[in-house]
């Protein structure tokens, strides 16, 4: 097991399978030294681990607190789909750009709060190496009803 894998590990964590995609791509490529995921749902065992809009007001709703919680899953499932195409999580220099989409109610504006769960699992298994530029944007619907989407550029070694 990677350095990287031991540090999930004491979170009670492990590298899941990589989430099968649901439309025509693949969850990860690697160009170069630099590796490119696809947006990554918050799937756990093959289904996602929940649906909606996110906010703050309003039956139905996927709070901010479960969406920050849906986000790490996401940044697991990144973790995965990285593995799968370098093999080794500690050939992983940086963890360069991390994207996150909130599928957003309307009055909702904490879009960073929430991605702030995949990039402190990030920092968490990468340490000084998960330190990374972020964009989090609100967006009307994601992929299946998902509440986020995650998505990670890293640099590997050659």
């Amino acid at each position: 097991m990677s350095a990287v894998e031991d540090r999930l590990a004491e979170l009670g964590l492990t590298v899941p399978e990589v989430a099968a995609p649901v439309a025509a791509y693949v969850p990860a490529v690697r160009d170069g030294s630099r590796i490119f995921t696809s947006g990554q749902l918050p799937m756990v065992s093959g289904q996602l681990a929940d649906t909606g809009k996110v906010g703050t007001e309003g039956e139905g709703l996927v709070s901010p607190d479960r969406a920050k919680e849906l986000a790490q899953v996401c940044a697991l499932n990144a973790i995965a789909a990285v593995k799968s195409v370098v093999g080794d999580l500690d050939k992983v220099e940086r963890v360069v750009k991390v994207v996150g989409f909130v599928a957003s109610d309307p009055a909702f504006t904490g879009q960073p709060g929430v991605i702030n769960g995949a990039s402190e699992l990030l920092g968490k298994a990468f340490g000084d190496k998960g330190v990374h530029a972020r964009s989090a944007v609100g967006v009307a619907v994601l992929p299946l009803d998902a509440p986020v989407e995650v998505e990670i550029i890293v640099h590997v070694a050659d």
